[in-house]
């Protein structure tokens, strides 16, 4: 399975605890990682590549020039870093045909096979929105956007590689956000959606995004039968999403105690 990743060298603790629940979480399967980064220490990078292989991962490190965003619209809120994923089709290696792109804000705690197995035909990106009666941020950004499909987080996308290179352009991105950069609030995602939203194929996000944040929503949206028991059996991928992060401190969101379970794990298989 081809993991993909983007961030730079503040994001390597959470990054590893991630990774620590992937690899936990999937016995015998072999995963390369592949890190796409413009400025990460090969020092930090080379204890993550060993204690990857010890859990039998492979990091593969991919140092993107900046001067391939030369033309594009960067700034403190929009770093180039929010380009590569969705330019990986132009930034992997040709012959990846799929890849499956993960937060680092995330935990897995199920398999992510079915989802890296679906079926894609077409479709340039396979993503879950989060909706549900009480998600009213998903009906505000579709009015924000002007689109008519549900507003798809960009957390969790699995990447049909061999159709975007033919079909996604990096100066129509570059074009885009330089003429609309006073309208973006969540820009990578907001680009996701305005330009590629027709050609993304949805995902349940209980299962392969669920927001930590709404665990309260999910379980009215569900009719109560959904809780955690459901959550630990079923759910694969836990998004905690916003700026209340597990690894930050202590917090009254129920899910940030399994955050901290696996961060201790993280501090055992895959040290800093």
């Amino acid at each position: 399975m081809d993991i993909l990743v983007t961030l730079d060298e503040a994001y390597l603790c959470p990054l590893r605890v991630m990774l620590t629940s992937l690899l936990l979480n999937h016995p015998g399967e072999r995963f390369e990682v592949y890190l796409l980064h413009s400025g990460i220490p090969e020092e930090p990078l080379g204890r993550l590549g060993e204690g990857l292989r010890a859990l039998g991962g492979r990091l593969t490190p991919i140092w993107v020039d900046e001067k391939l965003f030369q033309n594009a619209p960067i700034t403190r809120k929009y770093p180039q870093e929010m380009y590569y994923r969705l330019l990986a089709g132009q930034l992997l290696p040709q012959s990846l045909e799929r890849v499956l792109y993960l937060d680092p804000d995330i935990l897995i705690i199920n398999s992510l096979l079915p989802l890296w197995e679906l079926e894609m035909g077409g479709y340039l990106f396979a993503a879950a929105s989060h909706t549900g009666k009480t998600e009213l941020k998903n009906s505000v950004n579709r009015i924000r956007l002007g689109t008519e499909r549900d507003y798809f987080n960009s957390g969790v996308l699995l990447i049909n590689l061999r159709e975007c290179r033919e079909r996604i352009h990096p100066q129509e991105i570059f074009d885009f956000v330089q003429a609309h950069a006073g309208e973006l609030l969540l820009p990578d995602q907001d680009v996701l959606n305005e330009l590629y939203s027709e050609s993304i194929l949805e995902v349940d996000d209980f299962l392969w995004n669920y927001d930590a944040r709404n665990f309260s929503s999910y379980l009215l949206r569900s009719g109560g039968s959904f809780g955690f028991e459901q959550l630990l059996r079923q759910t694969a991928v836990l998004h905690f999403c916003g700026r209340d992060k597990p690894w930050k401190g202590r917090s009254a969101q129920p899910l940030h105690i399994l955050y901290r379970h696996y961060l201790q794990l993280a501090g055992r298989y895959l040290p800093a």
